[in-house]
């Protein structure tokens, strides 16, 4: 009888770890934290979710469900259902006064996060740094590591509304800075930006010679005038990878539908990574984001008269119970400061949790400028954030 040999692996003096590093070393999510902590517990009342609350709208879901029932389930092109980017194309001409080929500076993706990872990897080399204006949304930095680039953080304030300064960007950027990444309206802070400080920014990236990647999936829940894209400023239309999707504005953020708007040879070499990637967005949700931009506009426009009457309650309530908060301009989320209390922004949001059962986002989840402050959602029914803010105060008032 004889005995199999079973062969060992050759092991060095040090084993070499099975994660790669950069995987390794990067931060897990704040947001996820606190949400797995929810998870479970009905009694818990959540400012934590920074998803609208409606289902999506009765027409755009019967579009999704006629497109199956006609028998629509195969692939797209790799960029794109082609009349869904055309009317991507129409919707961003209308609402953002910027002209794109549907055939060539057009690619839809799957979310915003998607467009964001392919455009990363697709313009930087290895050690580029990207200007990331913080409090910001929590996968900025860690995409911008996947891609091999190096995140450099830029702290705004309540006191400018959160608009990065031209002296901070200056101070931060160096001859290896590649981009600069704008969110407006904000997340986690709501912040916009005045048309006269959008110019200023606009020439100090010509003249630096940036790449600006424009996360603009907030801009229909604008609150106060228009929504300017930085797309349609003069001299920024062909240094700007424009980024929107369906999942705030059309509450479509399980049909995972988002795009890119941009320069015809990015946008390629975008594509070539999305080929291989994914392939392609889903056919359905595609055909449904065609009837929420061609016919979707008064369901948007009740959307957010609702959320600013939610706006204008929370940000009254957070101000009377001691938590200065400023007007948030768009999205829906409030970012009062809670330095008052003389907590940290995590023990704040456990604390809150623990003895009132309320969830918030600490603010520290959205970079370090975002400590001593929370994000609290109000993507929720006006019922749920009363209650929330009646707990609050008294979790504040015992402090």
């Amino acid at each position: 009888m004889s005995t199999a040999l079973v062969t060992q692996p050759e092991v060095s003096s040090e084993r070499r770890s099975r994660v790669a590093s950069r995987v390794a070393n990067l931060k897990p999510s704040g947001i996820r934290r606190f949400f797995d902590l929810v998870l479970g517990r009905p009694e818990i009342l959540s400012l934590g979710v920074g998803e609208p609350d409606y289902s999506t709208p009765w027409a755009i879901r019967e579009q999704g469900i006629f497109s199956l029932e006609k028998g629509h389930t195969s692939y797209t092109s790799n960029q794109g259902y082609l009349p869904f980017r055309q009317s991507i194309a129409r919707w961003l001409e209308r609402e953002m006064g910027v002209s794109y080929n549907p055939e060539t500076e057009i690619l839809v993706t799957v979310g915003v996060s998607e467009a964001l990872d392919l455009a990363f990897r697709a313009m930087l080399e290895a050690e580029d740094e990207v200007l990331i204006p913080e409090p910001c949304f929590v996968s900025y930095p860690a995409l911008v590591e996947l891609a091999g680039g190096v995140p450099v953080s830029v702290p705004t304030h309540s006191l400018t509304g959160f608009v990065p300064t031209l002296e901070d960007l200056e101070r931060r950027c160096s001859p290896r800075t590649r981009a600069i990444l704008f969110n407006f309206p904000g997340n986690p802070t709501g912040a916009t930006i005045e048309p006269s400080a959008m110019r200023k920014l606009a020439d100090w990236i010509i003249r630096k010679d940036l790449i600006l990647l424009s996360d603009e999936i907030y801009s229909p829940l604008t609150y106060e005038g228009k929504h300017t894209s930085f797309a349609s400023l003069p001299g920024l239309k062909d240094r700007t990878i424009l980024l929107h999707g369906l999942s705030k504005a059309w509450a479509m953020t399980g049909w995972r539908i988002g795009y890119a708007a941009g320069p015809s040879d990015i946008l390629a070499a975008m594509t070539k990574i999305h080929q291989y990637q994914i392939m392609c967005a889903g056919i359905t949700g595609q055909m449904a984001g065609m009837e929420a931009l061609d016919h979707g506009d008064e369901d948007c426009r009740r959307m957010v008269e609702d959320y600013a009457r939610r706006r204008r309650f929370i940000v009254k309530s957070l101000n009377e119970m001691g938590l200065p908060c400023h007007l948030p301009g768009g999205a829906f989320y409030a970012f009062p400061s809670i330095r008052e209390s003389g907590l940290s922004s995590e023990e704040f949001a456990l604390r809150l949790l623990e003895e009132q059962d309320v969830a918030v986002v600490p603010g520290d989840a959205f970079g370090d400028s975002g400590e001593g402050h929370v994000r609290c959602s109000y993507a929720t029914s006006l019922e749920v954030i009363s209650q929330a803010m009646g707990r609050m105060k008294r979790f504040v008032d015992s402090l």
